[in-house]
């Protein structure tokens, strides 16, 4: 244990590499002095969150925004009177931010709802209404079930056949020619991960887009696990959609699904007689939460005063692109630091990239397994330390099967954002090692 806590210590010293952003070049107190619930205590002890992976937390300026518009405009939308006028806006903002936020052609093409998997189960619907029974759907086996379930339930419906494309165990991506063999004629969707809920990979979506709408399929692709850490640019994928979860990025409880405004303007609504023809609103069913609408739009109003923060100029997706740049320059150093310290603990095993030369290929969520203890006697011994991780299969279910894991016990799984520091991940560190060397 002493060598170990030594090893992590001279590792402060020289972490991270020359030409990477330095916490103090990263106003990582600012940053953190904007999450009240970083500063909550349990009995005197600080929590560290590193169950990012399944939720963030959220600035002062998003709860604010909420508590805003339930005390002073909270209304339904339509109306004449100040605070429908004022509910109007909060949904036509919001929008605009996410089409901002997506790089998407028009606030036409943003579809806003409960969540990620409710959304998509919603459109698979549309999407598949034209679809003819031997028709088929293939499913990259890095999803998370939110891009598995929904297919596989119309694809009973209607009769389609799906295929599975693998990921590589090298790699810890889905490889363009292993994508290219499940191809056929009747292939009429490719649904595809960003970044993996369990690995932390992230696949080369661009260029998968491509083979697969060469072969006349259309790409579904799943962002959530990438959107806290990389900037998504939807025109520059190519893809025909894309969803995210914006608690997933320090807003509120949301999801958000783009999709090009053409195709869904021909698609198939499932909708209310009386609810308007026009995109998105064919796809967004009852009233929304408009309350987290507010929240939403200031969750991009944070992303700009962190890029700001950190040097951006301009204004809009200028400033986001900043707040992503300096980020990802901060959260890397710290993603290869917990690499590295679980790789000094013996009986460790990491399901995912270590090289750190290709940090740029992952997102800093970090999966493993010790072979002496399980995922669940680790995450409760961290539980205990005030260090909230996560265990289990995390709906990475294919993954997890993929990989011949335990369903029952899955993996632990640890997740940075860019407000959590080094000393968190030294101490998560010790901790780990602590549990797994007193339990023999």
């Amino acid at each position: 244990m002493r060598f170990l806590t030594d090893t992590w210590a001279k590792r402060r010293e020289i972490w991270p590499p020359p030409g990477m952003l330095t916490a103090m070049e990263f106003p990582i107190s600012e940053i953190r002095d904007r999450f009240p619930s970083l500063s909550v205590t349990d009995d005197g002890a600080a929590r560290t969150y590193l169950d990012n992976p399944a939720g963030t937390q959220v600035p002062k300026t998003v709860v604010d925004a909420i508590s805003h518009y339930l005390l002073h405009d909270s209304s339904n939308a339509g109306g004449r009177f100040c605070t429908s006028v004022a509910t109007d806006r909060v949904w036509e903002q919001a929008h605009a931010d996410m089409a901002t936020f997506l790089g998407a052609g028009s606030a036409a093409e943003i579809v806003i709802g409960q969540s990620m998997t409710c959304l998509t189960f919603h459109m698979s619907r549309s999407i598949c209404h034209g679809f003819q029974p031997g028709d088929q759907i293939v499913i990259s086996r890095m999803e998370h079930e939110g891009n598995v379930g929904p297919w596989l339930e119309i694809a009973k419906d209607k009769g389609l056949e799906i295929r599975w494309v693998d990921f590589n165990r090298d790699s810890w991506q889905v490889e363009p020619e292993d994508l290219a063999a499940q191809l056929t004629n009747r292939t009429r969707l490719v649904a595809l991960n960003y970044a993996s809920n369990l690995t932390g990979s992230i696949n080369d979506v661009k260029r998968l887009t491509r083979l697969a709408q060469e072969a006349g399929a259309w790409v579904y692709v799943d962002a959530v696990q990438l959107a806290p850490h990389h900037l998504v640019d939807v025109q520059a994928l190519g893809c025909d959609f894309l969803a995210c979860s914006s608690y997933k990025f320090f807003g509120p409880h949301m999801g958000i699904a783009w999709g090009r405004e053409a195709l869904l303007n021909a698609l198939y609504p499932y909708k209310g007689r009386c609810v308007s023809d026009a995109s998105p609103d064919r796809y967004e069913m009852g009233t929304p939460q408009y309350e987290l609408l507010a929240g939403l739009s200031a969750t991009m109003r944070y992303f700009e005063a962190l890029g700001q923060a950190c040097g951006g100029s301009g204004e809009g997706r200028a400033l986001i692109e900043r707040a992503y740049e300096a980020s990802r320059a901060y959260e890397e150093p710290l993603t290869n630091r917990f690499i590295a310290g679980l790789q000094d603990i013996p009986g460790i095993s990491i399901y995912g990239i270590v090289n750190p030369n290709r940090i740029g290929a992952r997102v800093p969520t970090v999966s493993f397994r010790h072979d002496g203890q399980s995922p669940d006697t680790i995450a409760s011994a961290l539980g205990r330390a005030g260090i909230h991780v996560w265990h289990g299969h995390n709906y990475a279910y294919e993954p997890t099967r993929a990989l011949g894991l335990p369903l029952d016990e899955g993996v632990v799984r640890v997740g940075l954002a860019h407000y959590n520091t080094a000393d968190e991940i030294d101490r998560t560190l010790e901790k780990i090692s602590q549990t797994v060397t007193e339990a023999g």
